[in-house]
């Protein structure tokens, strides 16, 4: 009989390309609302993907997520966001659903849980996200199960947001953004999905594996307007980034906030976006078993998909 992961966040593209890379093991899937639920469907039914049970969930129900997890030996843990939208505020989140996850996984044949969470986050920030994300974190590492928390930056992967975003500023003629000197280090999704697999492997083949947190970013950090320029030059066209000061978004994001009940952009957003990523890249790496993406190939592979 094979082993079960279980996935939070399935409907995600990191878990999307997760079940697209998944070995000799069941996964059962857990999503939040029917069109997540049909989403997935016609994702595993359009790549042919095996051994998938999808699941509609809350994942604040203590006993139902007893009931999901008690059946499986690993937990890949993919909830979050970087804006809140209604009752989806960071607490409940990122906070409350760790909370709850970890009550459900004492007494459960859990071996372990990886936990995916942005380069940055730390409980003492005063940035809502990354504070809300740093105390999950907290939780997990006190939790007595054994967690690899993996901290990653932008993530760049085949036909995802991230990725859609910057080619289309890219592909502008004129690109506004605030603070243009912002530090991005860009990962490639394959290279996140190839540390969870080896975790997945080792815990299911009982061997040693990585614990704590990790930082994980990819090879280059560059400012933001060398990164679209880089992606122009990829698609062959020109493109001039003009820097709007970065108080004018907060003020704007502050007004959005006042007078609307779903800004488009939040403080706590702006400030998770605009946050420098500049890490050695190659201890994380290193530890966690991979070889990282090269930053040509990661733009390569993306901006063509």
């Amino acid at each position: 009989m094979k082993e079960t992961v279980l996935i939070t966040g399935a409907n995600g593209n990191l878990g999307k390309k997760f079940l697209l890379s998944k070995s000799d093991f069941e996964v059962c899937a857990l999503v939040r609302s029917k069109k997540a639920e049909s989403d997935l469907i016609n994702f595993i039914t359009k790549n042919n993907i095996e051994g998938v049970e999808i699941v509609i969930c809350d994942y604040l129900d203590l006993e139902e997520m007893r009931r999901l997890v008690k059946p499986c030996v690993y937990v890949l843990h993919l909830v979050g966001i970087i804006k809140e939208k209604g009752i989806n505020n960071f607490d409940l989140v990122h906070k409350q659903t760790t909370r709850v996850l970890i009550d459900a996984i004492k007494g459960s044949n859990v071996k372990k849980i990886c936990y995916i969470s942005l380069l940055g986050s730390s409980e003492r920030s005063k940035n809502a996200c990354f504070s809300s994300r740093g105390i999950a974190e907290k939780l997990f590492l006190n939790s007595g199960i054994p967690s690899l928390l993996l901290q990653v930056p932008m993530v760049l992967g085949e036909d995802d947001y991230a990725s859609y975003a910057l080619k289309k500023n890219a592909l502008s003629k004129l690109n506004f953004t605030f603070r243009k000197s912002s530090l991005e280090q860009p990962i490639y999704a394959g290279d996140i999905i190839k540390a969870i697999e080896i975790d997945v492997t080792k815990c299911l083949k009982e061997e040693s594996s990585v614990n704590g947190i990790k930082l994980l970013a990819g090879p280059n950090s560059l400012t933001r307007e060398q990164l679209v320029k880089k992606t122009a030059e990829l698609l062959e066209v020109k493109v001039k980034v003009i820097s709007l000061p970065i108080f004018l978004g907060y003020t704007l994001a502050r007004i959005f906030e006042i007078f609307t009940s779903n800004s488009p952009i939040s403080r706590a957003m702006l400030g998770v976006l605009d946050h420098d990523d500049c890490i050695d890249p190659l201890p994380g790496s290193k530890e966690l078993g991979i070889e990282l993406t090269t930053l040509d190939k990661m733009l390569e592979k993306t901006m063509r998909s």
